[in-house]
């Protein structure tokens, strides 16, 4: 199993990114998808997530900002990431759980500034 995060950079506040999570090594179609981010020295947490069915989560500090969405076709999840502010900044990782364990993509940086 792999997960290859892309997208991350500098970004002006209110500016936008798109993160980009390609998989390899088991069946994309079946598995709920997720994106997570990290501050140095907070918990990782949940930013949104996307089942088979295409029914997405969100934490409430991302609704009406951030978009995931998913192509079965490439294997790839995206997260759209509009209006950032520089609480996002963040190191962003892809995450899935199959057949019971965690996989994590290496983390792609996404830093806002004021």
């Amino acid at each position: 199993v792999q997960l290859q995060a892309f997208g991350g950079g500098l970004v002006q506040a209110w500016g936008s990114l798109r993160l980009s999570c390609r998989a390899s090594g088991f069946n994309f179609n079946t598995y709920i998808m997720g994106w997570y981010r990290q501050v140095p020295g907070n918990q990782r947490e949940l930013v949104a997530s996307i089942a088979s069915s295409g029914r997405t989560n969100y934490a409430d500090f991302v609704k009406g900002r951030f978009t995931i969405s998913r192509d079965n076709a490439k294997n790839t999840v995206y997260l759209q990431m509009n209006s950032l502010k520089p609480e996002d900044t963040a190191v962003y990782y892809c995450h899935s759980v199959i057949r019971g364990r965690r996989y994590w993509g290496q983390g792609t940086l996404v830093t806002v500034s004021s």
